[in-house]
């Protein structure tokens, strides 16, 4: 049985003004997440992703649709049976939200006195939970005594006070440094792997999601537009919302200014060649190039990883004898483009390579 089920769920909010149209956020989303994965909702600001956590864990009503945790409706329920749902769902958030007026150990503490758990299991939960983030020293800290990554883990502490089954991070790492992120993402994982929790990872950026998710959806004005294995989607993204996200991180092929940039300092013919496990890797495309005596220069792109699989996209400016380079892109098949000789697309500045690039 999956973790959570979305079935056609649906958002609005009334006009902001008199005669305008009523604000859709989330738009038929339809999602299964299954039982102890890490799962990531990705989409720039105004995708509507913020808005279906809230749904989820039923801050908010959905306008339609139905909602299921561990197979049961949340969609329907009075505010006194959401009150037991909502104790089984951790979250943690962008600003941390720790109470300032009380410690590290009062604020761990506050979930399980809202939940009614005995006062003498309170010293037995609390110091467990401090000790699995590494705060047992901090416990009578107060919030403004603590960095942004303590803070968070505070915060994951005292998301995880009730024993949930599902923990949701909405944008948890972007008031974040990219050291501390990495910090709190492993502390992600150990809460995944060692407790069996459910996590569903909200944010924008592109570097988290890779760095933690099985699985990803990505959000386009409130509709779920990709979906699937981490991997598969970033490698081979179908939509341009998707390939916005991985040029992020490693750039794409050539467009515009870019091209037209590259053509003016590189001679031979420009060909983009997709490269991935499972698919045609760098060895292969160098290989093929080789055979048929093509020389080549790395001119644009880069590789990244995912799960420690490699994927990404090069442009090689190819030159030799005309035949020879028509039967080397040829060979490639699928995987190689021929980029035109006058490009028509927008303008973009010129980027440079990520870690393939010729130096």
């Amino acid at each position: 049985m999956p973790a959570i089920t979305l079935t056609d769920v649906v958002k609005t909010y009334p006009p902001r003004e008199k005669g305008a149209a009523p604000l859709t956020a989330v738009d038929g989303v339809s999602l299964e997440i299954a039982d102890g994965e890490i799962f990531g909702i990705i989409g720039y600001s105004g995708a509507g992703k913020s808005t279906l956590v809230r749904l989820i864990n039923a801050l908010e009503p959905t306008t339609s649709g139905r909602i299921e945790i561990d197979g049961r409706p949340v969609t329907g329920l009075r505010e006194r049976e959401l009150r037991g749902v909502r104790a089984g769902i951790g979250m943690i958030f962008q600003q941390f939200n720790l109470f300032s007026s009380k410690t590290v150990w009062g604020n761990v503490e506050f979930p399980l006195k809202a939940a009614g758990v005995p006062k003498a299991d309170h010293q037995r939960r609390i110091s467990e939970l401090l000790h699995f983030v590494g705060l047992a020293d901090k416990a009578h800290a107060r919030p403004d005594q603590l960095s942004g990554g303590q803070k968070q883990r505070v915060g994951i502490a005292r998301a995880l006070a009730t024993s949930p089954g599902v923990l949701l991070a909405d944008e948890a790492t972007s008031a974040l440094d990219p050291e501390t992120t990495q910090e709190v993402l492993a502390l992600l994982r150990r809460v995944n792997a060692e407790l069996g929790i459910t996590i569903v990872v909200i944010t924008h950026e592109m570097d988290v999601i890779k760095s933690i998710a099985d699985r990803v959806a990505v959000m386009d004005r409130g509709r779920v537009v990709e979906i699937g294995r981490t991997f598969e989607v970033f490698s081979a993204p179908r939509e341009a919302s998707t390939r916005r996200f991985v040029s992020t991180v490693v750039a794409g092929s050539p467009e515009g200014d870019d091209l037209a940039a590259l053509r003016r300092r590189h001679e031979g013919r420009l060909v983009t060649v997709r490269v991935s496990e499972g698919g045609v890797d760098q060895q292969q495309v160098f290989g093929v190039l080789a055979r048929h005596g093509v020389r080549f220069e790395i001119v644009f792109g880069g590789i990244d990883e995912i799960g420690g699989r490699t994927f990404g996209t090069l442009t090689l400016a190819l030159t030799g004898a005309d035949g020879d380079v028509s039967a080397a892109v040829a060979e490639l098949g699928a995987a190689a483009t021929e980029l035109p000789a006058s490009p028509t697309t927008e303008a973009a500045p010129v980027r440079p390579a990520h870690d393939a690039e010729a130096r």
